[in-house]
């Protein structure tokens, strides 16, 4: 009795873990980004929510897709350009299910298709643009293709968010080549850049040279005109100054008589005789002169005083004029600089009022 009432515990306890084990085969615990599919013997039942959930175990299996925005990675494949480039191109792709359903019914492995896709799609964008296209336009590459995929994979209840093209890497040959291109193009942009210079050059110093030549021009040009006018004025005053002394020179000689007119012409001649010239020149006839001596030495016959000279005497001195100071003559000069810096010189020396006081 006893032994039988022990083999009926042992097997209860063994249901209950059985019953236990089989109950807790149907609890589904689903991610709050996780869509649960309920499938029954073959059959959908319909979607699970997140959060804790049981359903009929062991005929009963939930499979779980991920809501999330998945990366995929694209790998890397040698691409022909539309101008026989190869290059190395890869990819990324980030996707999102939208619809669970289609994502586990309609393909088999949507990620697996979804990258396929992406590796034909790119190889035959990439086909159709020259390599300098590729290079530079990586936006309209990523546009097309994400175009491409979000159409093809909208049936499969996919949706693509974004494409990257990762790295665009011709191969070896095509490099060295655009290495060499870029080297070249940067060698005539150098060249240029250096003809540029050196025509700026030549063109500054030649602007230099013009404007050097036309100060050098102005500034001959105003002193010729200063020593023109310096001179202008030595020569007037120099005018003035003879025309002065002969004014006093005749006014003096004036109330000499004939006597003292010979005795200046007598040492005048001797003079004359002391010289070591060869020739003599008399400036007056000479028998006049030795009738003149012969009544100075012995002669009883009075000479005659000249008409006029008390009227020569008496003439009026103001015809010799001022004699100009040291201080009016700079004073002056000073003057003809100023207007020969202020550009008035020349319409001056046209009208003839240079010198002139004002």
């Amino acid at each position: 009795m006893v032994l039988a009432e022990i083999l009926n515990n042992l097997i209860t306890i063994f249901l209950i873990l059985v019953i236990i084990f089989i109950m807790s085969r149907g609890v589904v615990i689903i991610q709050p980004y996780q869509q649960g599919l309920q499938i029954r013997l073959g059959k959908y039942i319909g979607r699970l929510n997140p959060g804790f959930r049981w359903v009929i175990p062991l005929i009963t299996t939930v499979e779980k897709l991920d809501l999330r925005t998945t990366v995929m990675d694209v790998p890397s494949q040698e691409v022909i350009t539309k101008d026989n480039s190869p290059t190395n191109v890869d990819a990324i792709v980030y996707t999102r299910v939208i619809d669970p359903e289609k994502a586990f019914f309609e393909v088999s492995n949507y990620r697996m298709a979804t990258v396929a896709l992406a590796q034909t799609s790119l190889r035959g964008i990439i086909g159709d643009m020259e390599l300098d296209e590729v290079l530079y336009n990586r936006e309209l590459i990523n546009t097309k293709l994400r175009d491409i995929l979000d159409r093809e994979t909208d049936q499969w209840g996919v949706k693509v968010e974004r494409v990257e093209i990762k790295e665009v890497d011709p191969v070896g040959a095509v490099k060295n080549a655009m290495t060499e291109q870029t080297a070249a193009e940067r060698e005539r942009r150098a060249a240029i850049l250096r003809a540029e210079g050196d025509k700026r050059s030549a063109i500054l110093r030649a602007e230099g040279n013009r404007q050097s030549i036309i100060l050098e021009a102005e500034g001959e040009r105003q002193s010729k005109i200063l020593r023109a006018e310096g001179e202008r004025l030595s020569r007037i005053l120099q005018a003035q100054g003879q025309a002065q002394g002969l004014r006093i020179l005749s006014l003096g000689s004036r109330p000499l008589d004939k006597k003292s007119i010979t005795v200046l012409s007598l040492d005048a001649l001797r003079q004359m005789a002391d010289g070591q010239a060869t020739k003599i020149i008399f400036p007056f006839e000479l028998t006049s002169l030795i009738k003149q001596s012969a009544r100075f030495l012995g002669a009883t016959e009075e000479m005659p005083e000249e008409e006029g000279v008390e009227a020569a005497g008496a003439l009026d001195e103001a015809i010799i004029g001022t004699i100009p100071k040291p201080e009016e003559v700079e004073r002056l000069l000073k003057q003809l600089a100023k207007e020969v810096e202020s550009g008035e010189t020349i319409e001056e020396l046209k009208t003839g009022t240079v010198g002139k006081a004002p």
